[in-house]
């Protein structure tokens, strides 16, 4: 017979029924649990199951899939993963991968295609740069997508071309990158599932309760096909791209459609680029707008209208601002409405408090400034005091959510509380934007319950809620428990039937 769980050791400690959701907390969980419950011994403290407001689960699977490029720290380095990866493949195969970056590399410039055509020894190749709003494509992969000197940039990207005007290699912003990316073979359902299966493991090893998914329906099957299995450990909830929002009115989907474990909320658009690939949208004129004010606009009132949420991808102040512009007419659209600006990493003061005055919820991830900062200083010497403000913002009294942009930067939220809370003062940069360790942890955990409608379930250790929870001490995480089952523990599980009140 299925008993309560009890969950000792750590402070507090929390019972939790059959259903999965919370009984007591503190000193009252041993009399809720029972007798007869299963008993849990951890030790550290209980928080709240920490939440990722921003990640893209397609995209991690790419490490076990395709080549990984992350963390080589030169282009020679890169080169030669890329060189080894190739030599065993058909010489027609195709060479995909991800995560090559640049601006780590002693001579930042942007790679060419000569060098991948060496490298990949004339293969199509096609390398997401770390950021993924760039991709690094051979000459051979130039061909066969059609792409030459003739060949017009694509509405909202553009086409890197040398001095005589012949295409370099480098594609930015997704319509021109998916000249080429639309020839890739997708992988089989059963290699995406066990992919994404050890994906979610991962995150499950970081503390990472649910996360809120930014990607296409191929990860929202594999995910329905994980759950049927029995191997989902953690909650999603997914946000659906701009082009999908056509099937999404014709259906009626509605954002809150599904469960606690696989749930649509919204739907994600891009406004600009990124800083990385010097193509966020700033009020000074500069980088590549995406989606423009009208369609924008139009995003907005089908969204409304439909009952989806809207999480607008907007990183330059430009972009920021064209953002709130949209959505202010929409602010008394009703409690449902929870429209979110994702990453949101220059913010203008004049718009700080817009955010609050409209409602919008500041999607932001921390880790981003961490690894930025050089590049702020370079390409934003100008705004660099009001970018990345967290504190600015939450001190205008907007909602934050934090998560991590994954695999952009490291899904690890502990990572994320640290640059979001003790990092600027070490790093002596910018220290008034930063918040309280305790405001950080509501970013991760009722901040983002809120962001997609689900603070009646998460975000907080309460009788009645999920049993969702992330266990620390000082090495880090000791348990991941999702509806009162172990997702993770660093050591042994140690169980037992409750005998007495001494369980310790």
């Amino acid at each position: 017979m299925i008993q309560p769980t009890l969950f000792v050791g750590c402070e507090p400690e929390v019972a939790a029924g059959v259903d999965g959701r919370v009984l007591a907390v503190g000193e009252g969980a041993r009399s809720a649990a029972g007798r007869r419950a299963e008993v849990v011994r951890l030790r550290g403290r209980a928080w709240p199951g920490l939440i990722d407001a921003h990640i893209h689960l397609e995209a991690l699977t790419d490490r076990y899939l395709h080549l990984d490029l992350e963390g080589a720290p030169t282009l020679e380095e890169t080169l030669a993963r890329i060189s080894s990866w190739s030599a065993p493949l058909p010489d027609d195969a195709w060479v995909v991968g991800r995560g090559w970056y640049n601006d780590a590399w002693p001579v930042p410039a942007f790679p060419t295609r000569r060098q991948l055509d060496e490298a990949a020894g004339g293969r199509p190749a096609y390398l997401e740069r770390k950021d993924g709003h760039s991709a690094w494509v051979s000459s051979a992969a130039l061909k066969v997508a059609g792409i030459d000197r003739a060949r017009p940039d694509p509405p909202g990207s553009v086409i890197d071309r040398d001095k005589r005007g012949e295409p370099t290699g480098i594609l930015r912003e997704n319509a021109a990158m998916d000249l080429v990316f639309d020839l890739l073979a997708r992988p089989e359902q059963a290699q995406l599932d066990d992919a994404m299966a050890r994906v979610l493991a991962d995150l499950a090893k970081l503390g990472l309760t649910a996360v809120h998914s930014m990607d296409t329906a191929q990860g929202f099957g594999s995910w329905q096909r994980l759950r049927a299995q029995g191997r989902l450990p953690i909650r999603i909830v997914y946000n659906l791209p701009l082009v999908d929002l056509p099937h999404a009115e014709r259906m009626g989907v509605q954002s809150g459609w599904g469960d606690e474990w696989i749930r649509i909320w919204g739907v994600k658009a891009f406004l600009d680029g990124s800083l990385g690939s010097r193509t966020a949208e700033m009020l000074d004129g500069t980088g590549t707008p995406r989606l423009t004010q009208a369609d924008l606009v139009d995003l907005v009132a089908r969204t409304a209208r439909a009952g989806l949420n809207v999480c607008l991808h907007a990183i330059g102040d430009g972009a920021v601002r064209r953002a709130l512009d949209a959505l202010a007419p929409r602010r008394a659209t009703g409690p449902s409405w929870r429209p979110r600006i994702e990453h949101a990493q220059c913010v203008n003061p004049k718009d700080v408090k817009r955010f609050a005055r409209i409602g919008v919820i500041a999607s932001m991830q921390p880790i981003h400034a961490v690894a930025d900062r050089v590049l702020a200083d370079e390409y934003w010497p100008r705004v660099t005091g009001h970018a990345y403000a967290w504190g600015a913002l939450a001190q205008a009294g907007v909602r934050l959510a934090f998560g991590s942009d994954a695999p952009v930067e490291t899904a690890d939220p502990l990572a994320g509380i640290e640059a979001a809370t003790v990092w600027r003062r070490k790093a002596k940069w910018h220290p008034e934007l930063a918040v309280s360790r305790a405001a950080a942890l509501r970013a991760y955990t009722a901040g983002a319950a809120y962001a997609v409608g689900m603070e009646k379930d998460a975000g907080t250790l309460r009788a009645g809620k999920l049993c969702d929870m992330t266990v620390v001490d000082e090495a880090g995480v000791v348990a991941t428990i999702v509806g009162g089952k172990v997702s993770f523990l660093r050591t042994p599980l140690s169980t037992s039937r409750r005998s007495s009140p001494k369980t310790r």
